[in-house]
């Protein structure tokens, strides 16, 4: 039976009371070793939080900031905070001192939950900028050795003594969690989370409980979660989507194992709790696919071209396979009968070397993810075309979704019983949408327009900024600035930004997107952001894959002292501009004016808190803010 609570902490109520001895979380402990914790033992943490939080002055409205990654403890402190019906301002602890600065202080919070040692004296190094700053709780025993000269005016609390303090209040009230949570109505806004776009200053997003009840009611029609599965947590917890994934694990009683996103830990972990899903953003199964690239073309003569010729029939099975049974877009409506003609007969005849890929390059890929894996949802990004079709060929399930903070955020995830492809599948239920034109007319199936959608999950608004939320909200329809497309059976296919859109000086519309997607297809390009907003012509920003210049330069006897001459080298120039031409042109669907006319090849990856967000997704504004000079010398 479904939780029908009309917020967060009335459902885990009622998911404890169902589950209280299926593992909840799977943690690790010092010795890096997992450690199990039931509904029940969490439920008995989040009262003692709460009831410590209480006795110390957290009460209803208040804003706490949260300033921590993933770990049991960020998710017991935002249970008992919800439950105490004060709202969370969540962010990950490589946030910068400014951003902490900017969030904690429009945001109003006079409580901060800290990570660490690390992160509390970070905070406290701009208390003077703080003024409505008077408590910091500290979640790691570290925080004992924080030096007390920054803290003046501002109490520190240790989270191991506050448990402590919590249990004694317990003893003499044993229902205070449960009187609390009655408290709560559906429309209390529970967090306030800030943007980390890839344009312009972060805007705090009010969400209620009814935004994430909402979801809860309708996203299991898409993801069937079952009681006692287990769901590998890879992203920051406090990003909205991996958010919205832990509250979908949590009320369906499932299991949720911390992870990080780091390829070896995360691939040892994969053995070690064998999860039955995991989200990620593209970027991770961007990487897995180069993976599986790189070391077939490691290997030598024969070997070599055998797998790469199962790779491609592989992919060629599974194109068929979609046709065949129906999982293709439809933007203008198709006979399923002609489709199954035309596709049933190719299938059969590869179906004996899609069986042969599988045992010699994808079994491996397989087996890493443990044996139990159901499918990966992949968001916070589009994911690349290509990314997409190597997962259907490996036979590995990848189901996309879409979604925005602003609506808590999953709007739309492909159906794991049909899955269709270059889609993110239909909305949720009971989601209005409209596709509007330039004009702003309404378009059918098949046309491009920016999504608008409707619905009880939509967020209030901008914290303290009633013009930008203005500016996106207009009678309960919120502009997702999105450009997309819909199908005949209402999925829907995102196609860029409407703010990354490039108009050139003829007035040329281009979206970015495509283009740095096969781009990256390259082996020797890792990283590429496509510029040219008012100028005659598009260029790019490259970032190369270092392992693949280093081994050229080997090859070809290119000489050099540090890798920043190496990609500066004529030689490497010119490769990876003939890499560039020969994957952007009109052969490969891409207009004359959509080529990229020059390139900037840069040593060092864009890094996430800096040139990314926390999915990976560039930030343009600050790349261009950032290398400016090289930006205007492509246009020179």
């Amino acid at each position: 039976m479904n939780p029908t609570g009309d917020t967060i902490p009335k459902r885990f109520l009622e998911v404890v009371e169902q589950y209280p001895e299926i593992t909840a979380f799977l943690s690790k402990d010092e010795q890096e070793v997992f450690q199990p914790t039931t509904y029940a033992e969490l439920k008995e943490l989040i009262a003692r939080t709460a009831a410590a939080f209480s006795s110390i002055g957290i009460k209803r409205g208040d804003h706490i900031g949260l300033i921590s990654d993933n770990r049991k403890e960020w998710y017991m402190t935002d249970i008992a905070v919800l439950s105490l019906g004060a709202v969370d301002v969540p962010r990950g602890s490589d946030t910068t001192l400014d951003e902490i600065e900017y969030i904690l202080g429009h945001a109003d919070c006079r409580v901060c939950i800290a990570e660490d040692k690390a992160q509390t004296e970070k905070i406290l190094e701009r208390k003077t900028k703080l003024p409505n700053l008077k408590q910091i709780i500290i979640l790691d025993k570290d925080g004992e050795n924080v030096d007390k000269s920054l803290a003046k005016g501002v109490d520190i609390h240790l989270f191991h003594k506050l448990q402590e303090k919590g249990k004694n209040l317990l003893a003499k009230t044993p229902d205070f969690l449960e009187k609390e949570i009655s408290l709560g109505k559906g429309d209390d806004v529970v967090t306030i989370i800030y943007t980390s776009g890839t344009t312009g200053e972060p805007k705090g997003v009010m969400l209620t409980n009814r935004n994430y009840t909402f979801q809860l009611d309708r996203i299991y029609d898409h993801v069937p979660v079952q009681s006692g599965e287990v769901f590998l947590s890879v992203l920051p917890i406090w990003h909205s989507f991996e958010r919205a994934v832990d509250y979908v694990v949590m009320n369906r009683g499932a299991t949720i194992a911390y992870s990080k996103l780091i390829g070896k830990i995360m691939l040892e972990d994969f053995k070690k709790v064998r999860p039955h899903w995991m989200t990620s953003v593209p970027r991770i199964w961007e990487l897995v696919r180069n993976s599986t690239y790189r070391k077939i073309n490691e290997e030598k003569g024969a070997k070599r071209g055998i797998a790469m010729f199962l790779l491609a029939a592989s992919q060629v099975h599974a194109s068929l396979a979609t046709l065949v049974e129906g999982r293709l877009p439809q933007f203008r409506k198709r006979s399923r009968f002609l489709d199954v003609l035309i596709g049933i007969i190719p299938l059969i005849l590869f179906t004996p070397l899609k069986g042969l890929g599988t045992l010699l390059v994808f079994k491996k890929i397989k087996a890493s993810l443990g044996g139990r894996f159901i499918a990966g949802i992949s968001g916070g990004g589009a994911l690349p075309p290509y990314v997409d079709q190597f997962f259907q060929a490996a036979g590995i399930m990848l189901l996309e979704g879409y979604g925005l903070t602003e609506t808590g955020p999953i709007l739309a995830v492909r159906l794991l019983r049909k899955p269709v492809t270059s889609t993110v599948g239909p909305l949720l239920r009971d989601i209005q949408y409209k596709i509007l034109d330039k004009e702003g007319r309404e378009v059918g199936p098949g046309e491009k327009g920016v999504l608008w959608v409707k619905s009880d999950q939509v967020m209030q608004g901008y914290y303290k900024r009633p013009e930008a939320t203005e500016a996106v909200l207009q009678n309960g329809w919120l502009n997702t600035g999105d450009i997309t497309m819909a199908t005949v059976n209402n999925e829907i296919k995102i196609i860029g930004r409407e703010k990354e859109t490039i108009v050139l000086m003829g007035g040329e519309n281009i979206e970015p997107t495509p283009i740095e997607e096969r781009l990256v297809q390259s082996e020797y390009i890792d990283q590429v952001m496509v510029v040219g907003q008012d100028m005659k012509y598009l260029a790019a920003l490259i970032i190369p894959n270092r392992e693949k210049v280093e081994k050229t330069a080997e090859e070809k006897s290119i000489s050099y002292l540090q890798y920043e001459d190496l990609v500066a080298a004529p030689e490497i120039q010119e490769i990876i501009n003939d890499e560039v031409q020969g994957l952007i042109n009109n052969r490969n669907g891409f207009k004359n004016f959509e080529r990229i006319y020059r390139s900037a090849i840069l040593p060092n990856h864009f890094e996430a808190g800096k040139e990314l967000t926390q999915t990976l997704k560039v930030k343009r504004d600050v790349v261009n803010d950032l290398y400016k000079k090289e930006i205007s010398k492509l246009f020179a």
